[in-house]
């Protein structure tokens, strides 16, 4: 998995660009096809806002944050991802086997009964 980090108009500390990879690598337990991943930081007024972009093999998953502090809004976005990373993972199992298991047992069943 490439990962990058993009601080606009600041300069992160040394312990926020740990902290934000420790919770970047997390992700991979989720899925394994994660390709790339971009984390954007930056302040909006009174606010700071984290947005995390994920290329996984077929879709782009984007989450953005704010809060007050840097480190919430990073754990807010990361926990986005996680339910994005989940939802697509039961979405690809249930295309690929609950879907066509039904489809192939409905079709078995309808045989069953015209006869």
């Amino acid at each position: 998995m490439r990962y990058r980090l993009t601080a606009r108009h600041f300069n992160p500390s040394d312990g926020l660009k740990k902290y934000i990879d420790k919770q970047v690598r997390r992700l991979q337990k989720f899925y394994r096809g994660i390709i790339d991943c971009e984390v954007i930081l930056y302040p909006e007024k009174l606010l700071q806002v984290a947005e995390i972009q994920l290329k996984i093999d077929s879709a782009l998953l984007t989450a953005v944050e704010k809060s007050e502090d840097m480190f919430k809004s990073v754990d807010l976005a990361v926990e986005k991802i996680e339910r994005q990373l989940k939802k697509h993972k039961e979405r690809r199992q249930d295309h690929n086997g609950e879907k066509l298991g039904m489809l192939f047992s409905r079709e078995e069943g309808e045989t069953e009964s015209e006869e």
